[in-house]
C-alpha cells in the first residue's frame, strides 16, 4: 500500500513515518514551527527560500530513500541466487554419496 503526499505525487511505502509527515511542522520552509527547532536560519526565515530550501531537503531524502530500497531489493536477488547455488551444490552432493553407496554394494 502507498501513501500520495500532497500535491508532489511522491509515493512513500505505508508504515514509513517521516518527520515531515507528522502534522507538527505545519507548511514547511514557512518559517519556524511548533515542532521546536527551525531546522536552521535560512528555513526559519520562511518566505521563497525556506520553501526552496525545504524542498530540496524533502528531494535529497526521497533519493537517500529511493537508493536504499533498490540496494536492498539488489541484496535480496544476490541472496536468492546464492541459495540457489547452494542447493545445486548440495543436490550434486547427494547424487554424488548416492552413487557411492550404489558402486559400494556391487
Amino acid at each position: 500500500m502507498f501513501v500520495v503526499r500532497r500535491s508532489t505525487a511522491r509515493l512513500y511505502p505505508a508504515g514509513v513515518q517521516l518527520a515531515k509527515m507528522s502534522g507538527q511542522l505545519g507548511d514547511l520552509g514557512s518559517g519556524a514551527g511548533r515542532g521546536g527547532g527551525g531546522g536552521g536560519s535560512i528555513r526559519e526565515a520562511g518566505g521563497a527560500f525556506g520553501k526552496m530550501e525545504a524542498a530540496r531537503e524533502e528531494e535529497y531524502f526521497y533519493k537517500k530513500q529511493k537508493d536504499q530500497l533498490e540496494r536492498l531489493k539488489n541484496d535480496q536477488i544476490h541472496q536468492a541466487e546464492f541459495h540457489h547455488q547452494q542447493i545445486k551444490e548440495h543436490e550434486e552432493a547427494i547424487q554424488r554419496h548416492k552413487n557411492f553407496l550404489e558402486n559400494l554394494h556391487k
